[in-house]
């Protein structure tokens, strides 16, 4: 196993993104008064696109998000309208990548959500979802869309299993059941042929989403996985985790090889969860840590060295989780390649920052901006699971990144009580496993068997008073 130490002075390499740095945005472009959650789950709590940006805020009871138009910057007022349909903390939401207006949700209520966000935004709270998926047993803490097909989204729970949902007929198609504890993270290659997962039982797998079959798996001893990535098509992923001396540490793995590690590198002594990020464009790599106020970036190549450091963007304020705007919806003008959206905890604050390549002309830059997954699925749900596999469909930011995708959204009817998946009804005899849930649970009940009392006591009455039309009906002559 090869274990090289970092070296921070940036070498220099005749590279296009060797002077790549971060700009913040001015006050007034940030969104301000937002009251961002506390809760302490590893996720982002943070989704942004083209047209919308989204946080998960703080709530007296159930989960809420907000749901900002870019364009509102500024202070945001105490009342906003919020999306607060969920009966548990929201855990993690995502937008779908091909239409722009449709989000999706995860909670400890047990539940999916997929919401339809109005144009130009919420007026007034919105609570009711356009579906309700239903499968997990316990809280939901991590949702993806597959990146290539239209309506199929996956969620991992903390009963250790991942449904992929096809939202066409808004019910679970496949189960996979292969983790034994906490499933930490999910990323998929290019095309979504592949998913890799880590896991708190100290595993990295590379697993075949259809069949749930594992093709490799790693054993994580001396370097305890908590997020991965797939490399774009470089067939590589790249891992973040603790060393076995307890200091952050990022991997570089071979898809087809998890034996061992092809590079490991250490990063620091501090304790914060370090999220990657992966531009496939640039092939520039992002690691942001979590209470860390700087992101260091780096470039991958598939020779030797294979990472090489090129700097890092320094900031007073520590993060607590962040956005990243899809390709379309960056500012080619100003040669902008990647952009975050910076949660602020502290400040309330949602800042930010672009990754800019500084360019003297002011035309636009083909070499930085090769062409790039767009706004149209490659494949319909039915296709995708009938086993075909598509790369995405391409777009140049010259001129497309400011095109409408045409998909809309059409929620199935639903009358389907049960859910069956690989012969197993996932919502019949599910065990509370939690106070909340058990409470829940309880009223739940009490209100069905409210519910069935005045039903029984109506049909009780209708009864009486057929049995005294009939007696009546013998009784008078009339009818002899």
């Amino acid at each position: 196993m090869t274990v090289t130490k970092m070296s921070w002075r940036p070498q220099y390499r005749s590279s296009k993104f060797r002077n790549v740095y971060g700009k913040v945005a001015n006050r007034e472009h940030c969104f301000d008064g937002i009251p961002i959650t506390k809760n302490v789950h590893d996720n982002h709590f943070c989704a942004v696109n083209a047209r919308f940006l989204a946080i998960v805020t703080e709530s007296a009871g159930g989960g809420s998000f907000l749901v900002i138009p870019l364009e509102q910057t500024g202070r945001i007022e105490p009342n906003y309208p919020k999306v607060c349909g969920h009966q548990g903390n929201v855990l993690d939401i995502k937008w779908n990548p091909f239409i722009d207006n449709i989000i999706a949700s995860c909670s400890e209520d047990t539940s999916v959500r997929i919401w339809e966000i109005p144009e130009g935004g919420l007026k007034r709270n919105m609570t009711e979802a356009l579906l309700e998926l239903h499968g997990h047993s316990r809280r939901v803490g991590l949702v993806e869309w597959h990146p290539t097909t239209n309506n199929i989204l996956f969620s991992a729970g903390y009963d250790y299993k991942v449904l992929i949902w096809n939202l066409d007929i808004g019910e679970p198609v496949k189960m996979i059941d292969c983790h034994t504890d906490v499933i930490l993270c999910m990323s998929f290659n290019t095309d979504g042929s592949l998913l890799t997962t880590t896991c708190k039982d100290k595993k990295l797998r590379v697993i075949e989403p259809r069949s749930g079959r594992v093709l490799q798996e790693a054993n994580c001893k001396n370097h305890r996985v908590n997020r991965v990535v797939f490399l774009g098509n470089m067939k590589r992923l790249l891992t973040t985790g603790v060393s076995r001396w307890n200091t952050r540490q990022i991997a570089l793995w071979d898809q087809e090889d998890l034996s061992m590690p092809m590079i490991e590198e250490e990063i620091d002594g501090l304790s914060g969860l370090l999220f990657p990020f992966y531009d496939a464009d640039t092939h520039m790599l992002y690691l942001a840590g979590k209470g860390d106020g700087n992101i260091r970036y780096y470039e991958i190549s598939t020779e030797k060295p294979y990472l090489s450091y090129l700097m890092e963007f320094r900031s007073p304020a520590p993060q607590k989780g962040l956005g990243v705007m899809p390709k379309h919806g960056l500012d080619v003008s100003a040669c902008e390649v990647f952009r975050f959206y910076k949660l602020v905890t502290l400040k309330g604050l949602i800042e930010p920052i672009s990754m800019i390549v500084p360019r003297r002309s002011d035309s636009y830059q083909e070499d930085i901006y090769p062409m790039t997954p767009g706004t149209e699925p490659a494949l319909t749900p039915d296709e995708w699971l009938g086993g075909i596999n598509r790369d995405p469909v391409l777009m140049s930011l010259k001129e497309g990144y400011k095109k409408s995708s045409k998909v809309v959204f059409k929620a199935p009817i639903r009358e389907k009580k049960t859910v069956v998946v690989n012969g197993i009804d996932l919502l019949e005899n599910v065990p509370p496993r939690t106070e909340n849930e058990l409470l829940r649970m309880f009223f739940r009940q009490q209100d069905e068997i409210r519910r069935l009392k005045e039903e029984l006591t109506q049909k009780d009455i209708r009864l009486r008073q057929l049995q005294l039309e009939l007696k009546n009906l013998r009784n008078n002559p009339k009818n002899c």
